[in-house]
């Protein structure tokens, strides 16, 4: 099922990207469109980056889908196992596999209890970086087509030099001269 939804995926993204990329060379170029990168980005994960012209951040977009992906089912799973494992212990469900059996033998019901409960404890972890990963990608989207049309020029320098600087102070004992030293930073645009 996981392997069908993520070729339905990729097809659907690439057919996608090859219409961007025919709508570009045959229209005139239009202005790039903060709002069009989000809604992309919103609509399939990476495909606002693909807006944007930032192919290499599509492979990160979807590394860290899958990666939290598959944290989110693995936890689930042994939640699941261990939720088994407790009921088994507990009579309340007999009806459960030999790993289930052998996890609740393993374990007292108090120890199947605080594992259950951290197993589950990350998943909902899990579905809530996920969540932040899909907004942090839709943010990507729209920050990047901001700066798509904007251009930084040859203008723009940064000095760094050193500083020495002559400080009148008041102390206790009376006036004086002292010298701070630093670093002096001039940008020029």
């Amino acid at each position: 099922m996981l392997k069908r939804f993520l070729i339905l995926t990729l097809i659907l993204f690439v057919s996608i990207v090859n219409v961007m990329a025919k709508n570009d060379s045959i229209v005139e170029q239009k202005k790039h469109d903060p709002k069009k990168a989000t809604l992309y980005s919103a609509v399939l994960p990476g495909l606002g980056q693909a807006y944007n012209k930032k192919y290499w951040k599509i492979p990160i977009v979807y590394a860290g889908i899958g990666t939290i992906f598959y944290v989110a089912t693995s936890n689930g799973n042994e939640y699941r196992n261990y939720r088994q494992a407790y009921d088994y212990k507990t009579g309340t469900n007999t009806d459960v596999s030999e790993d289930v059996i052998s996890i609740a033998n393993r374990y007292s019901a108090e120890n199947l209890i605080f594992l259950r409960d951290n197993y589950r404890r990350n998943m909902e972890l899990s579905w809530i970086i996920m969540a932040v990963w899909y907004g942090l990608n839709i943010i990507d989207a729209t920050v990047d087509a901001h700066f798509f049309e904007y251009d930084i020029g040859d203008d723009l320098t940064l000095k760094v030099e050193p500083m020495i600087q002559t400080n009148y102070a008041y102390w206790d004992s009376g006036y004086g001269y002292g010298n701070g030293n630093g670093i002096s930073l001039k940008l020029k645009f």
